[in-house]
């Protein structure tokens, strides 16, 4: 691969990989060899030019680009002096569990859509940052500040539930819903789930299904448009996803609340 500079942190994790090759990875400073065995992963900050060279093709590689704003929004949560999106380790063939976890659960969830993946992406991404923060930064590793409460207060929740209701026909980010409840993204979506069970997007997915399973009961609209009201990208998707979540597609379901 030619030299880049890239502008974004970059998080390459091998998902399907080839133990008999070797990446060669060369920039200012630094050189660097590693096998790209399945779940290794190479880490690139910000800013820092690299050449990249693969020996042998690798079957698969999933590339995550985390924006540089994603980092500042973590100052106050980590306490940190300048945002550490230029600090991340220039790291090759390293191992970590929580990395590999998220980056395959975002290839899941491209692969199965749901009616609130671009919100789990951006938790997602949010998580992966807050990680690279915590563990892989030059400065060392980073504590998170922990708000006063651990779960959010009755009075926030409701105000929290109230947005969710009224906007579940728009599109809907955890920076939304955190403004909302006067936290910041790390700290609310951690604070969601502590007192619902269950993270901020999979809430939101689920009552965008119970609001299909009304509109189907109503008979009032075409399939289609109940799919595009539950934010998914079209009838098929939504028909995948109707049947994971009943056990039944939704025609099955219509034709036995009519």
């Amino acid at each position: 691969m030619p030299p880049i500079v890239p502008q974004h942190v970059e998080i390459c994790l091998v998902t399907d990989g080839n133990a008999d090759g070797v990446v060669r990875r060369t920039g200012p400073g630094f050189r660097q060899e590693a096998k790209p065995t399945t779940g290794s992963i190479w880490l690139s900050p910000a800013g820092v030019s690299k050449e990249v060279t693969l020996a042998v093709p690798v079957p698969q590689i999933i590339h995550l680009y985390l924006p540089v704003d994603l980092f500042d929004g973590l100052k106050d949560d980590f306490k940190l002096p300048v945002a550490p999106a230029h600090s991340i380790c220039n790291a090759a063939g390293i191992n970590d569990d929580v990395i590999d976890q998220l980056g395959r659960s975002i290839l899941s969830e491209l692969t199965v859509e749901t009616a609130a993946s671009r919100m789990y992406v951006d938790a997602a991404a949010l998580t992966l940052a807050a990680r690279l923060v915590q563990k892989h930064c030059d400065s060392g590793a980073s504590v998170p500040i922990e708000p006063g409460a651990h779960s959010l207060d009755y009075i926030r929740l409701r105000r929290v539930h109230d947005y969710i209701r009224v906007n579940i026909g728009n599109e809907i980010t955890v920076s939304d819903l955190a403004e909302i409840a006067g936290y910041s993204p790390f700290h609310f979506a951690r604070m969601f789930t502590l007192s619902m069970g269950i993270p901020p997007h999979r809430y939101i997915s689920r009552m965008r299904m119970e609001r299909s399973m009304a509109e189907l009961a109503a008979g009032k609209l075409s399939l289609v448009q109940i799919a595009l009201n539950a934010h998914f990208s079209s009838q098929a998707t939504f028909t995948r996803a109707f049947r994971r979540a009943t056990g039944m597609t939704p025609g099955e379901y219509q034709r036995r609340r009519l």
